[in-house]
């Protein structure tokens, strides 16, 4: 069990650190988001046996995580700024597979629930809202060192990293798109990378960041829980409407780049890149059955 849990972890880790599909998502196409967003919940609010046992599973989940992310982010860092567009067509594959898996798996919740498409359009205007107030324009350059680490920065990277873990937890956008539409995913995952090579001039901003996460994960794990059991449809149409504003971020990712560069555009996408994001997806749907018995 701590090798599917070590494998489950690790998989969620490299969704957590792309814009595209959260680990949340990952989480739901292997088939324990259930067992997930308990464990954390039982982590704050359980009794002390819940609690023993919620730990127990989120540690085994967590080392595959962080072995994951690591990776993922030492791989990731480098590779984006020399081929940003083939990694965002990858992200479009993650996204749009990811929206009809959730639709199959959810038919039951979101068919003849038309009247909650409504709240699918406050999702995509949600993230087209966030991208068109974003206060971070693409011909800026952010530097999250200690030289320039403003006050003001400081609380929009901990009210970013808040929303962010909102996000990851859900079945839906991942954090590293809500990143991506504050335009802090490229500092941010500079700065983890400078500061895991041993540059701690960039710890502050990062620590900053990791305050923000716990933030997020004590006051919106409670409010998942009880929107996803209370209010499941209405809750999963918002889901795809986040995942289907995700796709112009996405499309808007290469300009949040240390150097800006361009929108993605029909001469930039690379289809080859897509269909193997979206067969990633769907191989880890498979992956859910050999790891569920």
């Amino acid at each position: 069990m701590y090798l599917i849990n070590f494998i489950r972890g690790f998989f969620m880790a490299l969704a957590d650190s792309v814009p595209g599909v959260s680990g949340g998502t990952i989480a739901f196409v292997l088939g324990f988001y259930d067992k997930f967003i308990l464990s954390l919940n039982h982590v704050i609010s359980g009794t002390k046996k819940e609690r023993m046992e919620s730990l127990q599973f989120l540690l085994k989940l967590g080392i595959g995580w962080i072995t994951g992310f690591i990776l993922s982010i030492l791989f990731i860092a480098s590779l984006l700024e020399s081929n940003i567009y083939e990694v965002s067509s990858l992200f479009l594959g993650f996204i749009i597979i990811a929206i009809f898996l959730i639709w199959k798996e959810e038919k039951k919740n979101l068919v003849g629930q038309y009247q909650n498409l409504f709240f699918l359009l406050i999702g995509i205007v949600v993230v087209w809202g966030i991208i068109y107030f974003n206060p971070v324009t693409s011909d800026e350059s952010i530097s999250v060192a200690v030289s320039g680490l403003s006050f003001g920065l400081g609380l929009y990277i901990f009210f970013a990293a808040m929303v962010s873990i909102s996000a990851m937890v859900l079945p839906g956008i991942s954090g590293s798109t809500i990143l991506l539409i504050f335009g802090l995913y490229a500092p941010v995952i500079m700065a983890i990378k400078e500061v895991l090579s041993l540059n701690f001039a960039y710890l502050p901003a990062v620590m900053i960041f990791a305050l923000g996460i716990l933030t997020g994960v004590a006051l919106t794990i409670r409010g998942v829980k009880y929107a996803l059991m209370h209010y499941r449809s209405i809750t999963l149409y918002f889901i795809l409407g986040l995942m289907i504003g995700s796709l112009y971020a996405v499309v808007m990712g290469p300009t949040s780049l240390e150097i800006p560069k361009e929108p993605m555009s029909f001469d930039t996408f690379s289809i080859l890149f897509f269909i193997i994001g979206g067969a990633l997806i769907l191989l880890l749907e498979k992956l859910k059955t050999i790891l569920t018995h």
